[in-house]
């Protein structure tokens, strides 16, 4: 797979099928949050949806192939004293797993922060389980910043929580 035939676009209704096929697996839910369900159901992807699109500009996205979704990546921008950050979230298909895909998404979709929001930091809080997102991050110059011990409960096991960050000052370097 070239990983350059991907795209990142807003998601559409018409993406329901896809969307479904690919996120209702454990092997990709066991790193969301419980907000992420599992398993996943075409209610759920709908009601997802709706909720992908409904804010301008829109900042959570499908990542496509020949017009699949098979992920799908985003910031949230925060607010109140938090507002100088945005957290980046995203989750991949497991057959497009190892191919470069998040790595490039990744870029794009912190491009597309700081130049659209007046922010100074965007960070992602991978679990302290998930080392293929660390190395991913950490490819994309995220720092860790910080580490907390077993503070996470995932399917009744406790989780270590890591925060790691790109700051505006190091984004193009």
């Amino acid at each position: 797979m070239d990983k350059t035939k991907f795209k990142i676009r807003p998601w559409e209704m018409s993406d329901i099928d896809s969307l479904v096929k690919y996120a209702n697996n454990w092997n990709v839910a066991k790193n969301m949050t419980d907000k992420f369900p599992h398993p996943y159901t075409e209610n759920n992807g709908k009601a997802f949806i709706e909720f992908a699109t409904k804010d301008l500009p829109i900042h959570l996205f499908a990542i496509d192939i020949d017009g699949e979704a098979i992920g799908g990546i985003g910031i949230h921008p925060q607010d109140d004293i938090h507002r100088n950050n945005a957290e980046l979230g995203y989750w991949l298909a497991e057959p497009f797993w190892g191919q470069g895909i998040i790595s490039e998404a990744i870029k794009q979709t912190v491009d597309f922060a700081f130049t659209t929001y007046d922010i100074n930091r965007v960070f992602a809080i991978p679990f302290g389980t998930n080392i293929a997102s660390q190395k991913v991050l950490e490819k994309n110059n995220f720092i860790l910043e910080g580490k907390f011990d077993k503070v996470l409960i995932k399917n009744g096991e406790l989780l270590d929580e890591l925060i790691y960050a790109i700051r505006r000052e190091n984004w193009k370097k």
